[in-house]
C-alpha cells in the first residue's frame, strides 16, 4: 500500500488556491542551511530561497524571503516595512510565532498573517524553491504564485554586492 503523503499547511493552502507546485524531498534529521539543501538537491543557489522572520522596534513581525546565498540588509528591509530598525526573531520564539520550526519555516501558511517581502530578484526566475513547511521538504513554484500564496510584495532587501 502506498504511503500517504502528509500535507503541510503550505501545501494545503497552495492546493486550495489552485496553485501548481512541485515537491522535492531530501534526507535530513535536523536543520541544515539552504546552501547545503541546494547542493543536496542539485539546484542553483539563485532559485533557492530562505525565509527569515524579524521583529521591528514596534514589536511587529515581518517575513523576508531571500536567496539562500544572500544576507538580509536590515536597514533596507526596515525602510521597506516602515520600521526604524529590525532584528532577527529569537530562534526560541520561531515556532510559537510562526507555527513552523527552523529549517521548515515558509512564508506560506504561518499561524498569523505577517507582512511578507520577497527579494525582487525572484521576479527574474522562472521558478523559485522554498521550504515546504517541514524539514526535508521543499516546494517549487513560480515567483508570482509565491507572491500570491504568501500575500507578499517584491522589494530589494539584500546586502548589495
Amino acid at each position: 500500500m502506498a504511503k500517504k503523503e502528509n500535507k503541510t499547511n503550505a501545501m494545503r493552502i497552495l492546493e486550495n488556491m489552485k496553485i501548481e507546485y512541485e515537491m522535492r524531498t531530501y534526507e535530513c534529521e535536523e536543520f541544515i542551511d539552504g546552501i547545503h539543501i541546494a547542493d543536496q538537491l542539485g539546484m542553483p543557489y539563485e532559485i533557492m530561497y530562505k525565509t527569515l522572520v524579524t521583529v521591528g522596534k514596534s514589536k511587529n513581525h515581518y517575513v523576508f524571503v531571500i536567496p539562500v546565498a544572500e544576507e538580509i540588509d536590515f536597514k533596507k528591509a526596515a525602510r521597506v516595512v516602515g520600521e526604524k530598525a529590525l532584528e532577527m526573531l529569537p530562534l526560541k520564539e520561531l515556532t510559537s510565532v510562526t507555527g513552523y520550526i527552523r529549517g521548515g519555516c515558509t512564508s506560506i501558511g504561518m499561524k498569523k498573517k505577517f507582512r511578507t517581502v520577497i527579494q525582487e530578484d525572484a521576479m527574474l526566475c522562472e521558478k523559485v524553491i522554498v521550504s515546504g513547511g517541514r524539514i526535508g521538504l521543499q516546494l517549487i513554484l513560480t515567483p508570482d504564485d509565491l507572491l500570491k500564496a504568501a500575500d507578499a510584495e517584491f522589494a530589494d532587501v539584500i546586502v548589495s554586492k
